[in-house]
């Protein structure tokens, strides 16, 4: 069984809104409650639309422009404080760590992920996923990523198992479950918040919650 990290296995959403609170400690002063949840409401904002891009200096900059700071990070600074930080800011909800220590019992476990093999590893670290799972794919570090198929092909080959062996499970319906489907793999498409499906792709299966997994893997 494969699996996307960010928001997949971790809760990034809630990973930027503690980033956020550290960015408020050292940058900001004696800001009003009411001016914070714009100011949250913005930076998710400008973080959506550099999702996928590793550079987040027009993130901050942006925020920086908009709620000028008591004290402005310098910009060439910036992308080191991300870096240093942002990692640090996840956690594992109990369920899901409980709920891959229960399949890797009995299958092997792989991470898929986009996004630099710094970043991506503190992360790993930091939540302790590194002992669960057989092998860790991060993009960068392969030179490839989501949604090319030689990805999910180099995690097969790696556990030594078929495509359609495999299970791959992931948030983003064009990345993840295009993507696996790209390398023949079934993709369980994981909905917490149980958008609408708008693209021509089909998932597997559907679930929006982690438990809701284990359905799939006594079939």
């Amino acid at each position: 069984m494969l699996f996307d990290l960010d928001d997949t296995l971790l809760n990034r959403d809630l990973a930027v809104d503690k980033m956020f609170s550290i960015i408020i400690e050292k940058c900001y002063e004696d800001v009003k409650y009411s001016n914070k949840n714009e100011m949250l409401k913005k930076f998710k904002e400008y973080d959506s639309e550099s999702y996928g891009y590793n550079d987040k200096t027009n993130v901050f900059e942006s925020l920086f422009d908009e709620f000028p700071p008591t004290n402005r990070l310098p910009r060439d600074s910036i992308q080191d404080f991300w870096n240093l930080h942002f990692p640090h800011c996840f956690s594992i909800n109990p369920t899901t760590r409980n709920i891959i220590h229960t399949i890797k019992k009995h299958v092997k476990v792989a991470i898929i992920t986009n996004g630099s093999t710094q970043r991506q590893k503190a992360k790993i670290m930091n939540t302790n996923l590194n002992r669960f799972f057989d092998t860790i794919i991060i993009s960068e570090e392969v030179g490839c990523s989501k949604p090319d198929r030689r990805i999910f092909e180099l995690a097969l080959n790696k556990l030594n198992v078929k495509p359609e062996a495999a299970l791959f499970v992931g948030d983003n319906l064009e990345l993840d479950i295009g993507g696996c489907q790209n390398a023949n793999i079934n993709g369980i498409w994981f909905n917490p918040n149980m958008k609408e499906n708008d693209t021509d792709i089909k998932p597997y299966g559907e679930i929006n919650s982690f438990d809701r997994l284990l359905s799939y893997f006594n079939e």
